[in-house]
Formats: C-alpha cells, structure tokens, sequence
C-alpha cells in the first residue's frame, strides 16, 4: 500500500526515532508498504518518519542511480556499490573521507534541492529485516543516501545543513510546503 508522505513542517520530522523489537506490529507488511511508497514517489531511500512512524527503519535502493550513471558518473564514482536494503535500529560507527558537496532533495521537502557537503564513507551498526545484526562499511552515492535517511531517524533535515542565507533564500517554499501549498504525484501528509 502507497502511504503518504509526510511535508515538512510536520513534528513527526524532528523527532528522535525509537528502537523496535521483532514484535513490532505488522513489521514485514509495514517495510512492504515503505518500499512501495519510495518506487511510487520515485525516491532512493525512505525512513519510518516520512510516513508518519517516529521508528528507527529506512529502507535505500541506489541500483536505480547507479544503473542511471553516464559515462562521467561511472569516471566520477569508479567503486560505486549499489544496495538495496533495510535499515533498522541503525547507529553510526564512524564517518570518514573528505566531505564532498551533491545535490540533494527530499520527498518530505518536495522541489527544493541543494548541494549538501557529506563525508564520502559511513560506518553502521544496524540489524536487517529479520533483525539479524550487521556491521558495514558504505561508500559514495550510498553512502550520502544512507546518511541522508539516518538523518531523518535522528530528526534532521538536509535542509539543516545549509548556511543561513541560502535557508532564507527558500524560506517561502519551505512556508508553502508547510502550508499545503505544493503539487506532487505523490499523496503528502500536511501537519495543518
């Protein structure tokens, strides 16, 4: 099932997600309903507050960038990994390598991108959906997606990261999106 989205402005965004259990209720068709949602809305990745679940789960799939990669995408990202994967209950190790800029967007943020400076590599301590507990190291476009979903779990925005004048300069689209004033293809859920 497509869930909405969650805009931003909605409180849920700015929450610090809790840990699950196995037990958590309807879990297998509640990771289901994410993937859905993230291939309807053409995402990459999407965490458990974006449709309204203040958990600690994302869910990324970067085969879809990297099929997509030019031939200068493929010079630029040479050992570029893709995954498709579940994330849950996920902490950072550690964050290393230059931090690199990229355009970055958001569906909870629809219309606005930005280029967000990230460390190049990411280390994670996370359990996957039969809660088996894993420890891995990720890279690249991947590791920015990764980054950008674990920000969502810790109540971050990639908006959070820009200099103040550029958050001025998108002030009024941030207000219209709060406010509902926005057009997607995908369902939105507004806090007003």
């Amino acid at each position: 099932m497509v869930l909405p989205i969650v805009a931003y402005g909605h409180p849920v965004l700015r929450k610090v997600a809790e840990d699950i259990t196995p037990e958590y209720p309807e879990l297998k068709k509640f990771i289901e309903d994410m993937w859905e949602t993230m291939y309807n809305s053409n995402g990459v990745g999407i965490a458990a507050p974006q449709v309204n679940k203040a958990i600690r789960l994302f869910v990324v799939d970067t085969e879809q960038i990297v099929e997509g990669f030019d031939e200068e995408d493929k010079r630029q990202y040479p050992n570029e990994k893709p995954i498709k994967q579940v994330f849950i209950n996920a902490r950072k190790v550690e964050e290393t390598g230059t931090p690199w800029s990229y355009n970055e967007g958001c569906l909870s943020i629809p219309k606005v991108r930005e280029d967000i400076s990230r460390p190049q590599t990411v280390r994670l301590r996370y359990m996957d959906e039969q809660f088996k507990e894993h420890e891995a190291e990720f890279s690249g476009i991947t590791a920015r997606v990764i980054l950008h979903e674990y920000d969502h779990i810790d109540g971050k925005l990639f908006i959070d990261y820009l200099a103040p004048i550029k958050k001025r300069l998108i002030k009024k689209k941030l207000d219209d999106i709060s406010n509902g004033k926005i057009r997607t293809d995908y369902r939105m859920l507004f806090a007003k």
